[in-house]
């Protein structure tokens, strides 16, 4: 949910109006009109009720924006808060919480902002800097941990705090934090090295504002309960039935409350795509996703909407609690063994890209280009003859005559089990291999990855901020999303090289010369690079489906 402040308009999706047209993720600058014009004027209001209504397709894990790491729970963070900033339709970071842009300090390493003097939190206490302080601590101690802690500890410190063992440390390690509040408004950040993309950084969740006395008040179930989460942002979760409704209502108290037109959301967890469709037919919906042959009904009507994603889909091996999948020959079994063209051909069809490697195309280099345009095919292409060689060999190298019986994880949703008897297929027609397909809920896939239970599991990974980064970091030994314990120490030293490389093309090089070897390994075996159909009712405007970091955004939408 960040971005090195370029985003192509191929890749971006904005729904303004009943075409789309424009780039990324959702949001809006200042004075908040969608064209991020600072001195606009709210838009004129509307006879027709202010009250959307939204199929979704997964169950938000915790809405903690410490610990989350999935796209539903950050969607609705991004509806009832927000941080300093938030990002336009143009994929650019604009002042949200904060009044303006950052002094930035000449050698790039301090960052020091000043916080609107009408942001407050839906209760109407005002959003202090120690808000973010004490947010950022937060997130960096181990106690708490998460696993998005690693890029708050770019932070002077961070790395210290995530590493302190004893609470003595860890408040050592705290106070040492190069974070401070000058005053209630007056945020000051010291970074540990330059990063180029810190501003649009601060559009992500993990960066958000926490109250202290909100988080001990509700304890371990912050985040987890309608009336354990608080905001800051356009909008106020008013009910939460976990696996079937969440609804949002308008935040009178929000500092731009004025150019926000709805009054409530709606938010219905449908996973079936066809009941989806019949609740958007009789206007029970103004918004839904639609599979590969509903899409044909739809195909060229206004209310069609293709939405584009720097997002990937990739299978994730368990390196190491399943000796199998140690072995490299076996791993590159696995991935040549897919016929991926066949795969967005048949089960997706909705505009999906079969992968050419890891990073999604549009995605920047870092340089001024395209990642995918620079580095060029760097996966494997299927080959049904060469994968079926290199399983014996790796079987004959493990002194083993068949694989074991390994579970493939995956969401419960309708796509991901027809993607899993693809998959399936595939690996018995090619390999003579049978997997058992373990379709589960989202919130609970995502728990068993991060637990590290599985053999192999399907995900997907939408970028974080617009550079080759947010995809190939993952994959370093030992990393926090490294949940099948991958390991290359030339790919390690080819990533760190790159997050303290000032030159451009020198980095850019790096991280391409990095997904060459992880592609080669096999660590992860991509899928695809995902586009979604949705169908939306002409008269709702405004609304913004991003390229990455949320689903949608509400905060402009209008309905006419």
């Amino acid at each position: 949910m960040k971005a090195t402040k370029w985003v192509s308009t191929a890749v971006a999706l904005t729904l303004m109006g009943s075409v789309a047209i424009g780039c990324a993720k959702s949001e809006e600058s200042p004075s908040t009109s969608p064209t991020g014009d600072t001195k606009g004027t709210a838009a004129p209001a509307s006879n027709k009720p202010q009250e959307l209504k939204i199929n979704f397709t997964a169950e938000p894990p915790v809405m903690d924006s410490s610990k989350t790491t999935a796209n539903a729970a950050f969607t609705f963070l991004g509806a009832f808060n927000e941080g300093l900033y938030r990002t336009d339709k143009d994929g650019k970071a604009s002042p949200a919480l904060a009044k303006d842009f950052p002094k930035i300090s000449a050698d790039g390493l301090t960052y020091t902002f000043d916080i609107r003097d009408n942001a407050n939190w839906s209760d109407g206490q005002p959003v202090k800097a120690q808000d973010f302080v004490y947010s950022f601590k937060r997130t960096l101690d181990p106690n708490t941990k998460a696993q998005y802690s690693f890029i708050v500890a770019w932070i002077k410190g961070g790395e210290a705090v995530t590493k302190a063992k004893t609470p003595d440390e860890i408040k050592a390690a705290q106070d040492a934090l190069g974070v401070k509040a000058i005053n209630d408004k007056q945020l000051e950040i010291k970074l540990e090295k330059p990063v180029a993309f810190f501003t649009q950084l601060l559009a992500f969740a993990t960066f958000f504002p926490q109250r202290e006395d909100f988080v001990t008040k509700t304890g371990d179930k912050y985040g987890a309960e309608v009336d354990k989460v608080i905001g800051a942002g356009p909008f106020v979760l008013s009910k939460w039935d976990h696996g079937q409704t969440l609804e949002l209502v308008k935040n009178d108290k929000y500092w731009d409350a004025a150019n926000v037109k709805l009054t409530k959301v709606t938010a219905n967890i449908v996973k079936d795509s066809n009941t989806g469709l019949n609740l958007y037919e009789t206007d029970a919906a103004d918004l839904t996703e639609i599979n590969r042959d509903q899409l044909k009904l739809y195909k060229g009507k206004p209310d069609n909407l293709p939405k584009p994603e720097l997002t990937n889909s990739y299978l994730m091996y368990q390196t190491k609690k399943v000796p199998a999948l140690g072995n490299k020959k076996i791993r590159q079994a696995l991935g040549l063994a897919i016929d991926r063209q066949a795969y967005v051909d048949t089960v997706l069809a909705n505009g999906s890209v079969a992968s050419t490697g890891l990073v999604p195309g549009g995605t920047s280099d870092g340089a001024g280009g395209d990642f995918r345009k620079s580095a060029g095919e760097t996966q494997p292409k299927f080959d049904a003859a060469k994968a079926k060689q290199l399983l014996a060999e790796g079987l004959k190298e493990l002194g083993l005559t068949e694989l074991p019986k390994m579970k493939v994880n995956a969401d419960d949703t309708e796509t991901a089990k027809k993607s899993l008897e693809f998959i399936l297929a595939q690996w018995k027609q090619n390999l003579g291999y049978d997997a058992v397909a373990n379709p589960v809920p989202h919130a609970l896939r995502i728990e068993l990855s991060s637990k590290k239970d599985f053999d192999i599991v399907l995900s997907l990974w939408g970028a974080d901020y617009n550079d080759p980064m947010t995809f190939l970091d993952m994959w370093v030994s030992g990393g926090e999303f490294d949940e099948g314990d991958y390991s290359n120490p030339e790919y390690d030293k080819l990533i760190k090289s790159a997050q303290t490389e000032v030159d451009a093309s020198k980095r850019s090089k790096a991280l391409i010369d990095a997904e060459k070897i992880l592609m080669d390994d096999q660590g992860v075996a991509p899928l695809y690079f995902r586009t979604r159909a949705y169908l939306k009712k002409e008269n709702v405007t405004g609304l913004i489906l991003p390229a990455f970091g949320q689903e949608w955004e509400l905060k402009w939408a209008t309905i006419k």
